[in-house]
């Protein structure tokens, strides 16, 4: 198999080739992961910071893009329906509209492209590529989540609350997903 081959091929989870009831499971464990992301926050006004994108980012790279998104929008259900699954073991409709309401929104895509990058090779198995994917991931969250906070708020206000106290995280969040997928990168 080429190295190209075996970048394409990561799947460190299988989850592909995997019967429904194990992936059915893996969209349960990865919707708990992201719940308790959720919960560790750092209270800040209008939108906290949280470990999520950590989490959407890894399950995506973990995943794959199809189940990686599909996980999130369940988490996401979860929280839409009233579940205390959302930062502050919050749920209900009123965290869609709100403040929070474009980096929820934006959590699957987000998932769907570090799944879709990881799968060309953007891994585990290369470590900055990995890093790269993670950060876009974080990227197009604040990209959506600021967009949305802008229409509420204005745009230059959406980027000074809602993007510039968060790049340091992303940094951060980005290289601590990294550096997990590579635990999970195939040895040799």
């Amino acid at each position: 198999m080429t190295d190209l081959a075996l970048r394409r091929s990561f799947s460190p989870l299988r989850l592909e080739s995997r019967s429904f009831a194990w992936r059915a499971g893996a969209v349960i464990v990865g919707s708990l992961l992201l719940a308790l992301s959720s919960q560790i926050k750092v209270p800040m006004y209008p939108v906290p910071m949280t470990m999520q994108t950590f989490a959407v980012t890894l399950i995506g790279a973990l995943y794959g893009w199809r189940l990686g998104a599909v996980t999130v929008i369940a988490w996401l259900f979860e929280g839409l329906i009233g579940l205390p699954v959302l930062a502050g073991a919050a749920g209900g409709a009123a965290y869609f509209a709100g403040p929070t309401g474009g980096y929820l929104v934006a959590f699957p895509i987000a998932a769907a492209l570090t799944g879709w990058l990881a799968e060309r090779g953007w891994n585990g198995s290369r470590l900055a590529l990995a890093f790269a994917a993670m950060l876009a991931g974080n990227a197009l969250c604040l990209v959506i989540g600021v967009a949305w906070l802008g229409v509420l708020i204005g745009l230059p206000k959406a980027i000074a609350v809602g993007a510039v106290p968060f790049l340091l995280g992303a940094v951060l969040k980005s290289a601590l997903a990294a550096a997990t997928l590579k635990a999970f990168a195939p040895r040799g």
